[in-house]
């Protein structure tokens, strides 16, 4: 992951020292949250609505670098130092800096971690707890490693490929990144004329048990019925998925063990190959804690945008999947998503049994609120620094293509940017 020990410590009011006792996987997150309330049109440090944060992230390795344990961090170097290296206070850091008054908790499920965040605060948003919330995860490792030993019998790919559904697959590679969405109630977003992205219609989380040959293995009984909940709870017919981002960790053991499982909970359905199967994990590898939120992220695009997304490494579609007759192809090249509605089903499964299940939807065009229109309009700048200043000036000369899209700027810039 490129540049990722920077961190604009000023912004966040911090001293360089500071900023250096703390993980870098907190640093992101704050940053990330930073970046997702903006996308969504709020100005961080102006947030009017009581706004939650929900964060997974990965245990640091951070204090590794002086050789110094996770344990021992706040004896050698004091309690500023522990909780800037302890992922209990991800979520809780971000509130502070942001005055976001919302809960803000941190989320431990392993592999389906952020996904289980974006699950509670889609719960917390229904129960009234909070109006706004931001979910997410971040998983970097420090030092950032160039590769790894290869272990037979073990989860790793052998050549640093992860091919998910392919019957080459021999495992994934462990992949950092960072990634957050705000979520709003839906009719609360477009009374505001929010910039909404994606619906989600609904979600379920719940675990194996003991139904699994053992702790660490998947179980196709747990993923069955959180998918089946999920659709229920969304209140749709499996026959108007079109398209499902799978855990797909390309493993010989995971996979077959899902697919069956989508096999049974699509068991009503009856057409051939109408509903695309894919996983990000072919182009990030496997993002441990963040690995659920880079899911969701890409179906999110691809309802949005109306494409499927090709899966990539897959030469020779696993036998054992069985999918001839099954509802499910995987897409190996971009393709339209004809409209009507486009409705996606996300799946991210920890270890030691954890499973979570999210349902995507576009919004209907209808529904959809129309920008402002094209006219002469001031384009304010505002950055924390002169370096911050020259590179969003940038940024917006790149994008500044059409008159539509100076007056979508120009609004935005006014009203959804943090002007201080």
């Amino acid at each position: 992951m490129d540049d990722a020990d920077r961190f604009d410590a000023a912004l966040f009011g911090y001293s360089r020292q500071e900023a250096e006792s703390i993980d870098p996987q907190q640093r992101l997150f704050l940053q990330i949250v930073w970046h997702a309330l903006e996308d969504a049109g709020f100005a961080p440090r102006e947030v009017a609505h009581k706004t939650g944060v929900f964060a997974s992230g990965r245990m640091s390795t951070y204090p590794g670098r002086d050789a110094i344990r996770v344990t021992e961090v706040a004896q050698v170097k004091g309690l500023q130092a522990l909780m800037g290296n302890d992922k209990d206070y991800l979520a809780s850091r971000a509130a502070y800096k942001l005055n976001l008054r919302g809960p803000a908790m941190s989320v431990q499920t392993a592999c389906s971690s952020s996904l289980v965040a974006v699950h509670m605060a889609c719960e917390s948003l229904r129960s009234g707890e909070c109006e706004m919330a931001v979910a997410g995860g971040v998983a970097v490792s420090f030092p950032q490693q160039a590769g790894y030993l290869y272990q037979p019998g073990m989860i790793f790919s052998p050549d640093g490929r992860c091919r998910p559904f392919d019957a080459s697959a021999q495992g994934t590679f462990a992949g950092n990144g960072v990634g957050a969405v705000t979520l709003r109630r839906l009719e609360d977003a477009l009374r505001d004329g929010d910039p909404v992205l994606a619906v989600l219609r609904g979600s379920a989380i719940n675990n194996d048990g003991h139904h699994k040959v053992g702790y660490t293995a998947p179980s196709v009984v747990g993923q069955r019925e959180v998918i089946k909940d999920a659709l229920l709870l969304a209140d749709i017919d499996c026959a108007s998925i079109g398209m499902l981002e799978a855990h797909g960790t390309g493993t010989p053991l995971g996979d077959p063990i899902e697919v069956q499982a989508l096999r049974d909970s699509f068991a009503r359905r009856t057409d051939i190959g109408g509903c695309a199967l894919g996983s990000v994990k072919g182009n990030l590898g496997h993002l441990d804690t963040a690995a659920g939120i880079a899911s969701l992220i890409k179906t999110i695009l691809a309802v949005n945008h109306g494409r499927i997304p090709p899966s990539i490494n897959v030469e020779q579609i696993n036998p054992a999947l069985q999918l001839e007759q099954s509802p499910f192809y995987i897409p190996t090249q971009d393709r339209a998503w004809p409209a009507g509605p486009r409705r996606a089903g996300v799946s991210s499964f920890g270890i030691g049994g954890t499973n979570c299940h999210v349902i995507v939807e576009a919004l209907p065009d209808a529904l959809r609120a129309p920008g402002p229109k094209a006219q002469a309009s001031a384009l304010l700048l505002s950055a924390a620094s002169q370096h911050s200043l020259r590179q969003l000036a940038g940024l917006y000369a790149e994008r500044l293509h059409a008159a539509d899209a100076a007056a979508d700027l120009a609004h935005t810039a006014l009203h959804a940017r943090q002007l201080d």
